[in-house]
């Protein structure tokens, strides 16, 4: 199978404009002349997944049964491999993994690659995420070779997470001057205390906050799991 070949599964909707965020990444990072040089791709945009976060802590279902079930839909339907474009799922993503006969893409693995591949020697960086991704201590368990650094609590509480949930926020189609606001506070935070590049750990916060709206890198995890899925030798 030539690597244009390949099929592509996504397990969506979590939420839905990260989800076509992702797919645009996917068909812009790929390298073609025509139409028939991208790759198929499989979509199952499934928003009635639980909510990740409020089950990391303890105030929600889990999502695990619709995260298996979705990511099956896409196997049954012909991917090679799958992709998640939700990083706070990544605490379930293992016990999905066991159901499955076709990898799911490890996002952490492309960011860490990518990390390393930056000018300069990157130590210190900084993330903005939900405090779901933050509890577990995905950044630190997953890119053991850099320091991890996040906002302050009330930073957390009333800047990122305020910006991704809040009335105003981007999980409610907002993605305007107030979560941008918020998001390029919490970022200047990180900076003051010295990180050399910003990661948008949540695919919600690429969609609010730009490249120039922030003095240091900003790496989209997202954008980096594109470009390794679409990698042709």
């Amino acid at each position: 199978m030539s690597d244009h070949e390949k099929v592509i599964g996504v397990v969506g909707g979590m939420g839905p404009e990260a989800t076509a965020s992702f797919f645009s990444k996917l068909i812009h990072t790929t390298k073609v002349q025509k139409d028939q040089d991208h790759f198929r791709i499989f979509i199952d945009n499934n928003p009635k997944i639980p909510d990740r976060t409020k089950a990391i802590l303890g105030e929600g279902e889990s999502p695990l049964p619709a995260l298996i079930q979705t990511a099956k839909n896409v196997e049954q339907a012909g991917a090679d491999v799958i992709a998640v474009p939700c990083i706070t799922s990544n605490y379930f993503l293992e016990d999905v993994q066991k159901e499955l006969s076709i990898p799911i893409a490890d996002v952490f693995e492309a960011v860490d690659a990518h990390l390393k591949q930056l000018e300069g020697s990157v130590r210190k960086v900084g993330v903005l995420c939900t405090t779901g991704t933050r509890k577990m201590e995905l950044f630190q368990r997953k890119l053991t070779d850099f320091e991890i650094q996040y906002p302050s609590d009330i930073t957390q509480k009333n800047k990122v997470m305020e910006a991704i949930y809040g009335a105003e926020g981007i999980k409610q189609g907002n993605t305007g001057l107030i979560p941008k606001q918020l998001l390029q506070e919490a970022a200047d935070e990180l900076i003051a205390a010295g990180v050399e590049v910003i990661i948008s750990g949540c695919t919600e916060i690429e969609l609010a906050l730009k490249q120039e709206d922030v003095s240091v890198p900003l790496i989209d995890p997202m954008q980096v799991l594109a470009e390794s899925l679409t990698k042709t030798t």
